[in-house]
């Protein structure tokens, strides 16, 4: 099911999102919640997508498959956090579901170590680059209620052509 997208200014997305516990991870509302969040962010044309972006302000977050190493997979972490694993930072263009139309240039991390939780309540930690980088910083800048465009330098708007 697709699920409707939380837009700014809504202040949820201001708000942090709270920890998911062993149990709540295990939950079918849960695992039904990460079916409807994948199947929404594909049918937006999203890149990642955070549980807050849909309204509900959990530690949450998906990356699409075309977008990670293994290009096998959709990642899912939960409670995810990252430190930097290289003082490299680059600017580059972000958008966001969440601010539709608006685009700015967002200097982040370009190598980063994240942990987080899997479907499965398992311990995960890997080392992120470049673009898959840049997706994980914005999704877990969501978790943590922080917008792109708060960081963001030279925003603007543009509108896609109406067919």
């Amino acid at each position: 099911m697709i699920l409707p997208i939380t837009k700014e200014p809504n202040p949820l997305l201001h708000k942090v999102s709270k920890n998911l516990t062993l149990e709540e991870i295990n939950s079918p509302t849960t695992k039904e919640f990460v079916v409807n969040l994948i199947e929404t962010m594909y049918a937006k044309d999203g890149v990642g997508i955070a549980s807050v972006q849909v309204g509900n302000p959990i530690q949450l977050c998906v990356i699409a498959k075309d977008f990670t190493p293994d290009k096998k997979a959709d990642l899912i972490l939960i409670n995810p956090t990252f430190v930097k694993a290289s003082i490299l930072r680059e600017w580059a263009e972000e958008g966001c579901l969440s601010v539709p139309n608006v685009y700015g240039s967002v200097r982040r991390y370009k190598k980063i170590k994240v942990s987080a939780l899997s479907m499965k309540g398992e311990k995960i930690e890997f080392v992120a680059t470049e673009f898959f980088a840049r997706i994980i910083q914005h999704e877990i800048d969501h978790l943590n209620g922080i917008l792109f465009i708060e960081k963001a330098k030279r925003l603007h708007t543009f509108e896609k052509e109406k067919i």
